[in-house]
């Protein structure tokens, strides 16, 4: 069997390995995703029996995560290795995640008033 390669080397627009690009697609086991971590299974269970994280399961049960879940687990970890409870872990990143977009949100709105600010000059 052969896949169609794109001048680039990646795969071809109908290629189904493209879904491997996608953060969200839940590519890894639970034993994968442990390993990629450096964490026990226990701990990803840990994370999904508390709510934090719910992998998508596959039709027999299993675990699967994706790549923007372990990037979350990750983030988790780090904060319970600094003393953290899982509580005040999860409210950590909900206020660093919203701090990420209001500093997004002042980046995009300081490009619009440059750039009509830019037009205003050129205008006169």
């Amino acid at each position: 069997m052969s896949a169609r390669q794109d001048g680039a080397g990646g795969a071809a627009p109908g290629d189904p390995l493209r879904r491997l690009d996608d953060p969200d697609f839940p590519a890894l086991t639970m034993s994968q995703a442990a390993d990629l971590l450096g964490v026990q299974a226990a701990f990803l269970r840990s994370l999904d029996g508390s709510g934090l994280l719910e992998p998508h399961r596959s039709p027999g049960g299993h675990r699967r995560y994706s790549r923007a879940q372990l990037a979350l687990a990750a983030r988790l970890r780090s904060l319970l290795d600094d003393g953290h409870t899982l509580a005040s872990a999860e409210v950590i990143l909900s206020l660093q995640d919203e701090l990420a977009d209001a500093r997004a949100d002042t980046a995009r709105l300081q490009g619009t008033v440059d750039r009509m600010q830019a037009e205003r000059r050129s205008a006169d």
